[in-house]
């Protein structure tokens, strides 16, 4: 496969889980609104703007961090790379270009999710409820990956299109957790309150996982819980160690597939190594805003990896 049809691959998977997770961001956002005394020393909408890396940029255009804002920063402005307006249009964009890779059934995904999106657009914002906006999302991406699933080949292009999604979601769910850490709680006090685990359950819902927790764990819902859920648990398809597991299986037939190792597999059995090491202790010792930041790093080094070993033509 030529290196430019992978990269389109790549980032077609990574621009339509961007999407979704610009979706859910909002979701946590909203639901934790909901709660009068949930805000602490930043409110949710910063906390958004802050695990999203958009704060600046959102910053410099609205100023205030306010719902309405927020709504259109993540959804339809085109001057945020990671809104969904971006993102499904950059998806599309990347999938008319390697449209013979793509069976009928992805690319009339796809495209319809850019056509419905593009008259979304144009409705007045008061039509456009904030739950219709986010299940729109999440119903269109899981469309697309649901007929690449179904319809593609099993061969090197597939093994890129899932490269991008597995490491664009460990990403993602990095920052997701995130916005917890950001929704400070008032007082240290709060710590393991109603409060807190009600933020946590939040999260849960945001991310669709609050059965699948409560099926792997039941009972109380506490941190320590979610935290190992959400970061250790192979189980959870969203999970940081399936991700990575995922990224090192596909990286894995590339290169039996090619018939070479490449450093960047390496890279990904040397965080799978870690994560499979870890315990939720050692994560809350560190400070989990902080293992979170390192392994955000961590994703963006593998997907530099990647690039130079696979998306650059110079297979090595």
């Amino acid at each position: 496969m030529l290196s430019r049809t992978a990269d389109n691959l790549f980032w077609l998977a990574r621009y339509l889980e961007r999407a979704e997770t610009s979706a859910r961001l909002l979701e946590v956002g909203a639901r934790i609104a909901l709660m009068p005394s949930a805000a602490g020393y930043r409110n949710e909408w910063e906390s958004l703007l802050h695990a999203s890396g958009t704060a600046n940029g959102f910053a410099k255009k609205y100023g205030d961090a306010v719902q309405r804002n927020l709504e259109s920063w993540f959804f339809f402005d085109s001057d945020n790379a990671s809104s969904v307006m971006s993102c499904i249009t950059a998806a599309r964009e990347n999938g008319r270009i390697v449209r013979t890779a793509l069976t009928t059934q992805v690319w009339d995904a796809l495209n319809t999710a850019f056509q419905e999106l593009r008259q979304l657009e144009r409705r007045p914002r008061s039509e456009l409820d904030l739950s219709l906006l986010t299940d729109w999302t999440m119903r269109n991406t899981a469309l697309v990956r649901g007929s690449i699933d179904a319809t593609l080949l099993r061969n090197d292009g597939w093994d890129f299109l899932n490269l991008g999604y597995f490491l664009e979601r460990a990403d993602n769910t990095a920052r997701l957790m995130d916005v917890k850490y950001y929704v400070l709680l008032p007082r240290l006090e709060f710590v393991g309150s109603g409060l807190d685990n009600y933020q946590w359950t939040t999260l849960l819902r945001a991310m669709s996982s609050h059965r699948a927790f409560h099926w792997a764990y039941g009972g109380e819902v506490t941190a320590a819980k979610i935290a190992h859920f959400l970061i250790l648990n192979p189980q959870c398809p969203r999970s940081l160690i399936t991700c990575v597991e995922g990224m090192t299986s596909h990286l894995d037939r590339l290169a039996r597939g090619y018939q070479r190792k490449t450093f960047a597999q390496e890279r990904a059995r040397s965080i799978q190594a870690e994560l499979a090491e870890l315990r939720v202790d050692d994560i809350f010792e560190e400070g989990l805003h902080e293992f979170l930041t390192r392994f955000i790093g961590d994703m963006a080094r593998a997907g530099s990896v990647i690039r130079d070993c696979y998306l650059n033509g110079d297979v090595r």
